[in-house]
């Protein structure tokens, strides 16, 4: 197993989350929509809001996943964040979304403060939701016909891990 380093995202890691979401695998399981430009990740990774943390997963220098956290903005729910994530199709399974994840987790419980973290993951990921599981997140509820996936309609799960 490959030594995996997790730090801060970067605006120099734009290629390489651009390659991430390019990959099939990873754009049938995300939001995002195919042909998104270098320069568009490099906008995301280059924003300012001190509400988002952007982290990477490096494998031997090379960038293999992402994730970003979003704290909430309501005063009302500050201490509440949803994030999402993506590892490059040729590195899933080799514990890169486990680093991710207990690295998002360590900086929301030990340093953000966050009591509940909240995601929604097509209901058909069973390789992520398993991820999600082990790190204590539970399914709430279906939500149907979700979102568009190579033109059909897809449902997703909203699932959560509250912090006592």
């Amino acid at each position: 197993m490959p030594e995996i380093r997790i730090r801060a995202a970067e605006p120099a890691d734009a290629q390489a989350v651009a390659e991430i979401f390019a990959s099939p695998t990873v754009q049938a399981n995300t939001l995002q929509l195919p042909f998104q430009t270098v320069e568009h990740h490099r906008a995301r990774l280059e924003g300012t809001d001190p509400s988002v943390h952007r982290l990477v997963a490096e494998v031997e220098g090379r960038v293999v996943g992402q994730l970003g956290l979003h704290v909430e903005h309501s005063p009302r729910r500050s201490d509440c964040a949803s994030f999402g994530m993506a590892v490059h199709e040729s590195f899933q399974g080799q514990g890169i979304g486990s680093a991710l994840m207990s690295a998002m987790i360590d900086l929301a419980d030990n340093w953000l403060g966050i009591r509940r973290l909240e995601l929604q993951v097509y209901a058909d990921n069973t390789p992520a939701i398993k991820l999600y599981e082990k790190f204590g997140f539970v399914t709430e509820g279906t939500l149907t016909a979700f979102a568009r996936r190579a033109g059909k309609l897809v449902d997703a799960y909203y699932m959560a891990r509250v912090r006592p």
